[in-house]
């Protein structure tokens, strides 16, 4: 029996409903991580106290480091991310003007004129590259924010562009992050330089969730990265890791190369297709077959 019979034998979690995980982030995220917050708190609690610090590279909507900073996981969390948008908005949470930005998007007059004078405005600062970045995340299909994406035309009921346009609750969120973001360093940067920088940081736990190899050239601008290199970085880290990916024979052939563990999981997506995702970690002595923790 191969070490892929035996793993596959240990897989048999539910899918995780995602209205009972707090939402806790400003981006409807394509590729978000709020249906793993069960299993990803497992992970953190696996000895039994709280984590030193939590490393995010790829931090796109932030749900990981937004709900271990809330619910005390870790005593230092860092986030990374390397597109220029998404970059933004966490500079301006978490660094500049929280309170101006929740404000902004509370009191926005949200109608299509509105919205085409803002995104083909030329003269952008950090402020308003963060406010596009949440109108193009709210108004656009899927919340995708890669090239080629377009806006909602029909939306909920007929409401178009305003289908998730929830001005109230993104201020709430926003402003929410307020009070824990003493807890959050941000840094607009590379995750596989910041990896590279923290292999020998033994103290840290590292959450891992690349653009994935199908799916990710539709839904991110920064899709194109070297998942060997990957791989090889985090079978050197010291501490302990979670890494996401999907299910297909490339991701199976590394996990083999790299003598790395891993699990499937099921999920099912916002076209409520159900699939099989992998987690590779560096160990699984927390893993359990119940996602009520």
């Amino acid at each position: 029996m191969t070490m892929f019979d035996m793993d596959e034998q240990k897989t048999t979690q539910s899918i995780i409903n995602v209205a009972s995980v707090p939402q806790r982030s400003p981006f409807r995220y394509p590729g978000g991580k709020t249906w793993l917050i069960p299993t990803v708190r497992q992970w953190l609690k696996q000895e039994r106290k709280i984590a030193k610090e939590l490393i995010e590279p790829f931090a796109g909507g932030g749900i990981v480091s937004l709900t271990t900073a809330f619910e005390k996981l870790a005593d230092h969390i860092l986030m990374v991310e390397i597109d220029e948008e998404i970059a933004a908005v966490w500079e301006v949470i978490l660094n500049g003007k929280n309170k101006w930005f929740a404000e902004k998007i509370y009191s926005y007059d949200l109608t299509l004129e509105n919205v085409k004078a803002e995104l083909e405005n030329p003269n952008k600062d950090l402020q308003d590259i963060a406010f596009c970045t949440i109108l193009k995340n709210r108004v656009f299909h899927g919340g995708i924010l890669a090239k080629g994406s377009g806006m909602i035309k029909n939306g909920e009921n007929g409401k178009g562009i305003a289908s998730r346009w929830y001005p109230k609750t993104l201020r709430d969120r926003i402003l929410a992050i307020d009070y824990v973001k003493d807890k959050i360093n941000f840094i607009s940067g590379d995750a596989f330089e910041v990896l590279g920088q923290n292999l020998n940081n033994k103290s840290a736990y590292f959450f891992i969730d690349p653009p994935y190899t199908i799916a990710g050239k539709r839904l991110y601008t920064h899709f194109n990265i070297d998942h060997e290199k990957l791989f090889e970085l985090t079978a050197q880290l010291q501490g302990k890791f979670m890494l996401t990916y999907d299910d297909t024979p490339l991701i199976r052939q590394l996990v083999k190369k790299y003598n790395l563990q891993y699990r499937t999981i099921p999920m099912k997506t916002t076209l409520h297709i159900e699939k099989n995702e992998i987690i590779i970690s560096d160990n699984f002595s927390w893993w359990t077959n119940k996602n009520n923790c």
